[in-house]
């Protein structure tokens, strides 16, 4: 018999991506005698497990007076069954708000503080407006060095940590904010090819049209558990996976999903992001490539020089060793931006192709150098000549078939059903290009979701054009969403600067 605060599960199987939600009658008896309203926070109870979920009203009866139901991640986080019985009563007053709070007024958290924020928004204690107080609460320049390496331990110390039995593990990461610049299915192919690990963990977009894993997606499987990613990695030396699917870092993938809604991803958070997951993938040795351009995430060399000052910082008192890398930020790295065109210039790349973007393979390169520089086999400054020779001799593109056939199999790059070429009013020299209308152009295309959706980049920075030439090809799965990047770019957001 269900006694009082309780109420029997049923399954809705309602997707609320990372948002904990509990569905109840308005009219029931729990609402009624506890003062439940719609949005009401809740701590919700099913045997040893308890979160706290925001509560969504029922006015119909798809749920019964003694039922209840759970959004899919709360199901989860619950392991919840059909016919459970959970317990609704009022949440305890978290501590972690506190320190948010504290944090919105400008004082420095203590270790201890910061972890109890994580592991509160970890376990789900915090709603998304909590986290997001504590994200803009961050940002600029408000974590001290300190409390970045407070956040990064923190955000390891709440999932998964791989250990590998070589001790050299290497690791690539762009910061981003550039447009295209794949160069980790490229990177890790050589890399593994050559014969060190490099077990890659990526993340899917954040304010891009396309992250590493949206990318690989169109080409295998990405999203693999442990043993599975320990098994490709022990086969074929390296592998390209989501690292949300495996639990690393798991606070990481909470945080980007309020930040990708808000536009909105700051320094410290992003060395903690970064460095969390090399960290919590085992990885001794990192490449950080950081691209400085006025219109990518890093503006400034002044900007870089702090990025690199606190990266080093972290990665020292971490025990790892990180060289970073300040590349060309001003224009994207190769032709496609968003999942499937950027897709079609890696393959370019390591099928040694003519009409390969040249910049791709370039960037690669050199990044591929710097991670094989790491081995004490190599003679210092030899690896980007050795890298070269195994991109151009084909081992590259048989690894990274091996790979991907490891991990699932390896598909066929899809094509979008509607297209627009955009076509120069002027003669002239590009003289600038902005990666930010670029990328939401891409975005309203449809990308990433949309996996052949973006742009295709037909002129570079500095290139003489004519009147009527074509500078982009707009590529789009469905007309609306054509139209809906068109009005963006017809309002006035040019691409590129003609003088």
């Amino acid at each position: 018999m269900v006694k009082k605060n309780e109420l029997v599960l049923k399954y809705l199987g309602i997707d609320t991506h990372k948002d904990p939600i509990v569905y109840m009658r308005s009219d029931c008896l729990i609402c009624k005698s506890e003062g439940f309203n719609a949005q009401t926070r809740v701590m919700v109870h099913l045997n040893e497990h308890s979160i706290i979920a925001t509560l969504n009203m029922i006015e119909t009866d798809l749920l019964k007076h003694n039922e209840a139901s759970l959004s899919n991640y709360a199901w989860n986080l619950l392991e919840a069954k059909n016919d459970d019985i959970i317990t609704i009563t009022h949440p305890k007053t978290l501590e972690s708000i506190g320190y948010i709070r504290s944090k919105i007024y400008g004082n420095e958290l203590k270790q201890s503080e910061t972890e109890c924020v994580i592991k509160d928004i970890v376990s789900g204690q915090l709603s998304d407006i909590n986290i997001a107080m504590y994200i803009a609460a961050s940002g600029g320049d408000r974590l001290t060095q300190q409390e970045v390496l407070d956040l990064t331990r923190a955000m390891v110390k709440t999932g998964q940590k791989l250990n590998w039995s070589s001790p050299l593990i290497v690791d690539k990461h762009s910061v981003g904010g550039l447009s295209g610049n794949r160069t980790t299915p490229i990177v890790v192919a050589i890399v593994a090819a050559y014969g060190l690990l490099i077990p890659k963990t990526s993340s899917r977009a954040i304010t891009s049209p396309a992250g590493t894993a949206d990318t690989m997606e169109v080409f295998t499987n990405v999203t693999l558990d442990i043993p599975t990613m320990k098994k490709v990695v022990e086969k074929e030396y390296g592998c390209v996976t989501w690292g949300g699917a495996i639990g690393i870092s798991p606070a990481d993938d909470l945080l980007i999903r309020i930040e990708r809604t808000v536009n909105l991803d700051s320094v410290g958070q992003m060395v903690a992001s970064i460095l969390s997951k090399k960290i919590a993938a085992g990885s001794t040795h990192v490449v950080i490539d950081v691209p400085v351009g006025s219109t990518a995430k890093i503006r400034s060399l002044t900007q870089a020089k702090q990025l690199k000052k606190l990266l080093s910082f972290v990665a020292r008192q971490c025990d790892m060793k990180i060289k970073i890398i300040f590349t060309d930020g001003s224009q994207p790295v190769g032709r496609g931006i968003g999942p499937a065109l950027e897709a079609r210039d890696i393959l370019a790349v390591l099928n040694n192709a003519e009409n390969a973007p040249a910049d791709l393979r370039e960037h690669a390169l050199i990044l591929a150098g710097h991670l094989l520089d790491f081995c004490p086999k190599i003679k210092a400054h030899q690896g980007f000549e050795i890298a070269k020779t195994i991109l151009e001799n084909g081992q590259a593109l048989k690894k990274f078939e091996a790979i991907c056939r490891a991990q699932g199999g390896m598909r066929e790059i899809p094509t979008a059903s509607f297209t627009h070429t955009v076509e120069s009013k002027y003669s002239g020299l590009i003289r600038s290009m902005d990666n930010r209308h670029i990328a939401t152009i891409a975005k309203l295309a449809g990308a990433p979701d949309a996996k052949s959706a973006g742009i295709e980049l037909l002129v570079t920075l500095n290139s003489t054009i004519e009147r009527s030439q074509p500078l982009f090809k707009i590529h789009a799965e469905t007309r609306g969403q054509l139209h809906y990047a068109l009005d963006f770019f017809h309002q006035g957001h040019d691409i590129c600067q003609i003088e």
